[in-house]
């Protein structure tokens, strides 16, 4: 039989591509012109053979065309290869592997990448030449082979390394345990970009660990050895990161070789190559995360604390440097910002720590690194290191010539970096350090003034604390007014470090800053006239927005909200909808509103209209960005929903009239609806906010809500957002509190949905524990006569989870529940007694006097249908401490 035609390229056609490629790569051409031109050649059926002909055989091309079909092909594939017509797939593959080893190393690269994304779509079975191909190549001895060969593995075990791990039909072995020993040997290769792709390659199933590398561990463990010293700066870096990969995942194979390793990692953190060294110093944090015993670490301190502190002193082309030079006359560049996310509304939760990071350039260097690395130690070893460390610190703080100024800042960057690890050990001396750092201050060099702030800003608790000692106000004002005066510096990065600082001061201090308030707000708006746009005007909002938080209703007085207020709503009316600039002050107005209450009244309209607006040209902006002027972004509707949720929260009953005069209602129920979990996370919060303060203006959807909202409780929909399920399990309670038997038509698949939750309650967030034992409760209160028959089913678990919630009102209602229930169900309870027990037991005080009595009425209750002797029984089997506190419900 005749072999079937090869396909040809026309020359025209040829001739035709080349010409568009080269436009392509000309910065100069008009590339929309161009791409429309791109997608017209790629409805012909061999579009693509002329791609990965030109790439192949395309001597005389320039190598930029040539690569340039190559990477056109390569999208090409990822889109439409499957549909492809087989004579044109079988094309393209013979024609790709005659040039794993071509002559040219880009060609090659290219060749490579495309080759690694066409594996992805038909995997090993697919191409089963591909490993023919590959392992010839690797036999071959001849250099262009061997690197194009390794150059292709090592892309395919970078996106799919468990695809070489797997029996296929027609081969005899599992592709890497063929390949693995040849990769193994290039280990001793004489060429650097063959030992460095071997590394790449093997380090890629550190984490997937295959079989085919755990046999071989021996010999990959010398190898590594062996190229620790090597001559490449990219192997040493690619050794340090097979040792911090073991260590991470794979620590017992490393423990027995643990001191070695580690006097290697040690020495390659002095390594001259910044890229070598940076990568060593992950070890420590990677050792330290892992729970590897600190013994074997201890040794090494005299040497290690010394080299990450010189390691901390900033690089002469750390791109900080050149920001120091920058004052506020600089306008701020894009490149600075970086991107920022709004954290949903959830209810319940705590505040969630800073990530406290000193650096507005956010590019992790060896400084960092090593700073990082200070910080681990500081909490795994304590004080211990501080005998080795605190001598270097006073040594580069006593060196005040300008020339030294990089190490007097590293001293002070280490001194914030143990805050938290070394705070035993540092407490007998804080006074005097925070005495000392306070005037660095006012330092001449600004990345002294800006690391200052930082620092100062991780001792926040002790300054707090403080107070009452002798001096510690006096200490508190010279810290608070020396920061407000570094927000308004002239240098940006001071600026923003201090606006940071204060931050964390204001969460410490709250009430503490209530004499101060007009200063503060004073230096605040001035700081607000002065900044630009960009990101320090970011930080500020945020530091007013904590400022609001922690003051509370003290700012609702007139002279405070004739300081702020007017400069923030005209900076309200001049953003336009679709600028993003919003987000921040939507977030600072949401703290506003909640600290001013009713004294929020005055602005809320505007705003609460403006927010109504912003979800709708959004809704709008998802079906038709043309229609709507912009393109869709979902963080304007969650920015907007938590905004009313705190205008909820701040008037109460006074939102009633403007949620009266707007659709609210039907915008929500869709946000309830939405695909994206941060919308619908954000929506229930506000779904409960609404219930509490005006649930009548609810109705006419009630049942569509309650739907929705019991929806988020499916065990898939917990595992998939769990924050999600939390605020949908929230506003379900309170809405049944509001509602009452009109709940009735979702209770039974709301408990359905939370029992579960109660009764494996492990890996769960504690947020959505407590707000389904509280949710229960309330269903039970409205709802005792459906509940009762049913609560042999959880109440063992249920009232586990009720002794974990601390005393407040909403404890109150899962109480009331819990009386409703038994009281409807008696003897249902009996085989639960000992929990309620215990539950009753976990109250430090109930003060409602009504509860007390309707506890003592179940207790006594339960010990009167026992008799003597069953009471008796029940109560051995409890705490003594539980029993004594029983006593106080007169049993």
């Amino acid at each position: 039989m005749a072999a079937p035609a090869l396909w040809q390229p026309q020359e025209q056609g040829l001739r035709e591509i080349c010409t568009l490629l080269e436009a392509h790569i000309s910065p100069n051409s008009d590339q929309a012109r161009i791409w429309q031109q791109l997608q017209h050649y790629s409805q012909f059926p061999d579009f693509n053979n002329y791609l990965v002909f030109l790439l192949a055989r395309g001597e005389g091309k320039s190598i930029e065309v040539r690569q340039a079909a190559g990477l056109l092909l390569k999208n090409n594939l990822r889109a439409t290869f499957s549909s492809m017509p087989v004579p044109s797939q079988q094309y393209i593959k013979s024609e790709l592997l005659p040039c794993i080893g071509a002559t040219n190393r880009a060609i090659r690269s290219t060749v490579g990448t495309v080759i690694s994304v066409l594996f992805q779509i038909v995997r090993v079975a697919g191409w089963i030449e591909l490993f023919q191909a590959l392992h010839k190549c690797l036999d071959s001895n001849d250099l262009d082979h061997m690197e194009g060969a390794m150059d292709a593995i090592y892309k395919i075990c970078e996106d799919v390394p468990e695809e070489l791990d797997i029996d296929v039909a027609g081969l005899p072995e599992r592709p890497i345990n063929v390949f693995m020993p040849r990769i193994l040997q290039f280990f001793q290769s004489p060429h650097a970009s063959l030992r460095k792709l071997a590394l790449g390659c093997i380090n890629q199933y550190i984490v997937v660990m295959p079989s085919a590398l755990y046999m071989s561990m021996d010999q990959y463990l010398q190898g590594l050895f062996n190229l620790a010293k090597d001559p490449s700066a990219d192997v040493r870096k690619l050794v340090c990161s097979a040792w911090v990969q073991l260590i991470e995942v794979r620590p017992s194979i490393l423990e027995p070789h643990l001191k070695n390793v580690t006097e290697l990692i040690l020495q390659a953190n002095k390594d001259s190559d910044d890229e070598v060294a940076l990568e060593a110093c992950e070890f420590w944090s990677a050792y330290c995360d892992v729970s590897m015993p600190p013994e074997g670490l201890r040794e090494f301190l005299p040497r290690l604390i010394p080299t990450l502190l010189s390691n901390m002193v900033y690089a002469d082309d750390d791109e900080s440097l050149a920001d120091a030079e920058e004052d506020e006359s600089f306008p701020d560049r894009d490149q600075d910002l970086k991107p920022r996310f709004h954290a949903s509304r959830l209810h319940g939760s705590e505040t969630g720590e800073d990530d406290d990071d000193d650096d507005a350039v956010n590019v992790w260097n060896l400084r960092k690194c090593s700073a990082a690395g200070l910080d681990v130690l500081s909490n795994v070893f304590g004080d211990n290191i501080l005998p080795t460390l605190m001598p270097l610190i006073e040594q580069n703080l006593a060196r005040t010539d300008d020339d030294s100024w990089k190490e007097r800042e590293t001293a002070v960057l280490s001194l914030g970096a143990i805050a938290e690890g070394c705070i035993a050990g540092l407490y007998p001396h804080l006074p005097q350090i925070v005495a000392f750092l306070i005037p660095l201050l006012d330092d001449k060099f600004p990345l002294i003034r800006s690391i200052t702030c930082w620092t100062l800003s991780r001792y926040s608790k002790f300054i707090v604390q403080s107070l009452d000692h002798p001096n510690g106000r006096e200490q508190f004002d010279k810290i608070l007014m020396g920061l407000l005066r570094r927000i308004l510096d002239t240098n940006k990065r001071v600026q923003e470090a201090a606006c940071s600082a204060f931050a964390t001061l204001e969460e410490e201090a709250a009430e503490e800053l209530v004499p101060h308030l007009e200063v503060i707000l004073q230096h605040l708006m001035c700081a607000y006239g002065k900044y630009q746009q960009k990101r320090n005007l970011r930080i500020l909002y945020d530091a007013l927005g904590t400022l609001a938080d922690a003051v509370g209703a003290e700012l609702n007085q007139a002279k405070y909200l004739d300081i702020f207020m007017p400069p923030l709503i005209t900076k309200w009316q001049q953003l336009q909808n679709s600028d993003k600039d919003l987000f921040p002050l939507l977030e600072c107005f949401t703290s506003i509103a909640q600290a001013l209450g009713p004294g929020f009244a005055q602005f809320a309209e505007p705003v609460f209209q403006r927010c109504i607006n912003l979800i709708q040209s959004q809704q709008l902006a998802k079906i038709d960005p043309t229609a709507a002027g912009s393109l869709y972004d979902r963080e304007f509707i969650v920015c907007s929903l938590d905004l009313l949720s705190g205008l909820a929260e701040g008037l109460g009953a006074g939102i009633e009239s403007l949620v009266a005069q707007s659709n609210l209602r039907d915008l929500l129920l869709q946000c309830c609806m939405d695909e994206a979990a941060d919308v619908r996370q954000s929506a229930l919060a506000l779904l409960g906010d609404l219930s509490r303060v005006c649930p009548i203006h609810l109705h006419p959807r009630l049942q569509e809500f309650l739907t929705v909202a019991a929806k988020q409780l499916s065990p898939q929909s917990v595992k998939d957002a769990v924050s999600v399920a939390n605020n949908a399990c929230w506003a379900i309670g309170e809405l049944a509190i509001k509602i009452g038997k009109e709940i009735e038509p979702v209770v039974i698949n709301v408990v359905s949905c939370l029992v579960p939750i109660l009764k494996s309650p492990e890996g769960l967030n504690k947020s959505l524990i407590e707000n389904s034992a509280i949710t229960l409760g309330r269903l039970s209160w409205v709802c005792p006569d459906i509940m009762a028959p049913h609560m042999d089913h959880f109440m063992q678990a249920w009232c586990s989870a009720l002794c974990m919630i601390r005393d407040d009102f909403e404890k109150e209602d899962a109480f009331h529940g819990l009386c409703a229930m038994v009281a409807a169900n008696p003897s249902g309870a009996v085989g639960s007694l000992a929990y309620i027990c215990q539950a009753c037991a976990s109250w430090t005080e109930i003060k409602s006097e009504g509860l007390h009595s309707e506890v003592c009425q179940i207790m006594n209750g339960y010990k009167q249908l026992l008799g003597n002797s069953g009471w008796e029984q029940c109560m051995a089997t409890l705490e003594p401490a539980v029993v004594q506190r029983l006593a106080r419900y007169g049993v």
